[in-house]
């Protein structure tokens, strides 16, 4: 194995940090009023995002200082740990409901999300399997299929809860990887298209989900409905204009805009930092996707640069959705703001995925 440089990534490492600070500054602001309505308690959503930050940082720095490949020995046992916690979750009784969906397992205020231990557990086990059939990748059915048929079964199980979201962000980082291992595009582009056809018929099954994309062409059709998000994040973003109305000024986080503290938060850093604040934190992320970039481009061996792929598409597809459905460009998916919405076991896993990627870039060529 190369000789691990002395650090890792040091651009990407001070992008984590700066973001997951602008993200607790910003949970406060765009939350305090919601928790003292709920709970009595201003800080009640700062506290967790504290603690799930600080749990997050010291996972980021562990597995930043854990050799990479370790994590291969153990991804078929991680991967079937996260297919038993996806199907634990849609039993009555064990699954916790929240937001409509059955995505939860935990007690009280407390919990984890399955799927997003799947989307890691995922990537770490195609980047194994395809570093280690790289050969194959080219034929149809030896080599592409079976990596398609477990992204398939996860993504199954995900949308029984339902979760179009996190779904979404699944195929689109493991596609990713795919692709790069090697996959014809003549395969990929045929099974797209059932897959378009597919996803048409998961919007028609389900009267909501054509709600909302009926709403993200025209949200004013139903202003009080399946429009009601839409018009209340362009409503808070429209008022921020350069500057802002300052840190803490946001009239939309009173009651308007619902969920301000995590779906819609880059709502509430549009009104109260401007577009000079927005731009700052896409600028960020901008950063931290390149490094990644390159990070999975100079790694040493198939492994690490398919899993620097899957890591950095997984943090690109969720940002450009979330930003997508807060200025309108996408239909509303409940997908958090990577590093910046509250959360909890998407925060700490986040952190974990950027460890892992931080570490591989100390092995950079």
């Amino acid at each position: 194995m190369v000789k691990a440089r002395s650090a890792p990534d040091v651009t990407m490492l001070m992008c984590t940090l700066m973001l997951l600070g602008i993200g607790v500054v910003m949970v406060y602001s765009a939350s305090a009023v919601l928790a003292f309505h709920e709970f009595n308690d201003y800080y009640y959503y700062l506290k967790r995002q504290l603690l799930f930050a600080v749990l997050g940082v010291v996972a980021m720095f562990f597995t930043m200082n854990v050799d990479y490949w370790v994590w291969k020995k153990y991804a078929k046992i991680g991967l079937i740990v996260c297919f038993i916690l996806l199907i634990a979750v849609l039993i009555p009784g064990i699954g916790v409901v929240r937001g409509g969906a059955r995505s939860w397992l935990g007690i009280a205020s407390f919990g984890i999300q399955p799927s997003e231990f799947m989307k890691i557990g995922m990537i770490l086990f195609l980047s194994k399997m395809l570093s280690e059939q790289q050969d194959k990748i080219t034929l149809f059915t030896k080599g592409l299929l079976p990596p398609l048929g477990l992204v398939g079964l996860a993504f199954g199980l995900i949308m029984l809860q339902p979760d179009l979201g996190t779904g979404v962000v699944l195929i689109g980082a493991t596609l990713l990887i795919i692709y790069t291992s090697g996959a014809r595009m003549l395969h990929l582009s045929s099974l797209g298209l059932l897959g378009l056809a597919g996803f048409v018929g998961l919007i028609a099954a389900a009267p909501y989900r054509l709600q909302r994309i009926t709403a993200f062409l025209d949200p004013w059709q139903d202003p009080l409905g399946a429009g009601y998000q839409s018009i209340q994040s362009l409503y808070a973003i429209g008022p921020g204009g350069l500057v802002g109305l300052g840190l803490g000024m946001s009239r939309q986080k009173y009651s308007y805009l619902p969920e301000p503290q995590t779906d819609f938060i880059f709502s509430i850093v549009a009104e109260e930092l401007g577009f000079i604040g927005g731009s700052f934190i896409l600028i960020l992320f901008m950063l931290l996707v390149w490094r990644g970039m390159r990070t999975a481009i100079t790694a040493p061996d198939t492994f690490g640069s398919l899993l620097a792929t899957g890591i950095v598409g997984m943090i690109a597809v969720q940002v450009i959705i979330n930003i997508g459905v807060v200025i309108g460009m996408f239909p509303v998916t409940g997908i958090t703001l990577p590093l910046i919405s509250a959360g909890g076991s998407s925060l700490t896993l986040m952190l974990t995925s950027i460890g892992i990627l931080l570490n591989i870039s100390r092995y950079a060529r």
